[in-house]
């Protein structure tokens, strides 16, 4: 599920009210020890610093948040009390989702926040842990069509339907083809960068009547266009990644190489405070509503009502409970108490996305993958390791 470029539109003004809740924001998280920005600290020689590279999406931008209100800082050279408290420096590096993949493979640095489809080529090359899932796609990713011309699947036939091949759109685009039983050799999936699919859609431009995107794209071309409409099919049910649940799953992937060097378990422990102590912020209902704007400014410019959409759309596992029950791979994890939302186990999903990848030629082979810390699965390409999350809980180790 490929994260890519952000649509380069104009900013919509802000509001008073939206002003003075981003200050809230700095009021409300501030009054934790962790977020003093005054007590931030130029590197001392002798710690090791690692990189880092995230794109702006919902449970990826929590990264650039805890930069803002000072929980990390993100800059090279200096560190905030989060990264004190582990012994470790971390270098963020925001770039769109495509150049993150890029860095990643290139091995331009430490860790990547990718998506367990989208991990799967650099770690023929490269070694890679999954050590923290972050949030799960629930309706963010979907077909959005013109209701005045589009009315039913079966008139997408010989049309051109806009979105990146080779990624989490075109997985979400065949999957929903595939439920509904309809063939993917009917239909003409076509290369286009999200951003400027949804531009050319909400602009009307001529020939553009279905595309698939991801959020922001979704929610900001649904905004932008009344007659446009995720379809539905005769039952009712949409064509989105609610039909495929559990199946688009953010990460935080780390380079093994990088987990051996001095300080590399320390780094992951750190990465995973940093993205917990935010969700705590947003699961607390005293800072809920001024956490999620800020997190609006990193990930789109979107508002408080946006916002809440966005985080029912991609379901943050905002608890270790949560993130460990995935990583083990047997037991689906719920990311929210009562939002069961796959009974399927996230092994089985991933036999169905590795065949997946293979029969789309996004990767010439399917790397080896395994479940458990590097002694369980020592010779796989890509593992699946609860152990850092555990790590996390447990605290540094004097």
């Amino acid at each position: 599920m490929e994260r890519k470029k952000r649509m380069n539109h104009t900013r919509r003004l802000k509001t008073i009210t939206a002003v003075a809740s981003v200050a809230i924001v700095i009021a409300c998280l501030c009054f934790l020890p962790a977020c003093n920005k005054g007590k931030e600290t130029q590197t001392p020689e002798g710690i090791p610093v690692f990189s880092l590279a995230w794109s702006e999406y919902p449970s990826w931008s929590v990264f650039g948040v805890a930069h803002e209100i000072g929980i990390i800082n993100g800059k090279e050279g200096e560190m905030g009390p989060i990264e004190k408290k582990w012994g470790v420096d971390i270098a963020l590096k925001e770039a769109t989702y495509d150049a993150c993949i890029v860095m990643y493979a290139a091995a331009q640095c430490d860790a990547a926040c990718l998506t367990n489809m989208d991990v799967l080529n650099p770690s023929l090359r490269r070694r890679s842990v999954a050590i923290l899932p972050t949030s799960t796609s629930f309706g963010a990713d979907a077909l959005i069509v013109d209701k005045n011309k589009i009315k039913e699947i079966k008139q997408l036939r010989g049309k051109n339907v806009y979105g990146l091949q080779k990624t989490v759109s075109e997985y979400c685009f065949a999957r929903n083809l595939e439920l509904r039983g309809e063939k993917e050799a009917d239909h003409k999936f076509t290369n286009m960068d999200p951003g400027a699919a949804a531009l050319a859609f909400q602009q009307k431009k001529t020939g553009y009547e279905a595309i698939v995107v991801w959020n922001p794209f979704v929610l900001e071309t649904l905004n932008k266009r009344t007659d446009g409409m995720i379809l539905e099919d005769e039952n009712g049910k949409p064509f989105d990644s609610t039909m495929i649940p559990g199946e688009i799953v953010d990460m935080v992937q780390i380079a093994q190489t990088s987990l051996d060097k001095p300080g590399g378990k320390a780094f992951a422990c750190a990465i995973i405070d940093t993205f917990y102590t935010v969700c705590r912020q947003i699961d607390d209902p005293k800072t809920h509503d001024a956490t999620l704007i800020a997190l609006g400014e990193k990930f789109s410019n979107l508002d408080l009502k946006s916002m809440e959409t966005v985080v029912k759309q991609t379901l943050f596992y905002s608890t270790p409970e949560a993130g460990i029950k995935l990583l083990t791979g047997d037991e689906w994890a719920t990311p929210h108490a009562g939002t069961k939302i796959t009974g399927e186990s996230f092994k089985k999903i991933m036999v169905r996305v590795l065949a997946f990848c293979e029969s789309h030629e996004i990767v010439p082979k399917a790397p080896t993958i395994g479940y458990g810390d590097k002694k369980d699965a020592p010779d796989v390409l890509w593992r699946v390791d609860p152990s850092y999350v555990r790590a996390y809980q447990a605290g540094p180790q004097k």
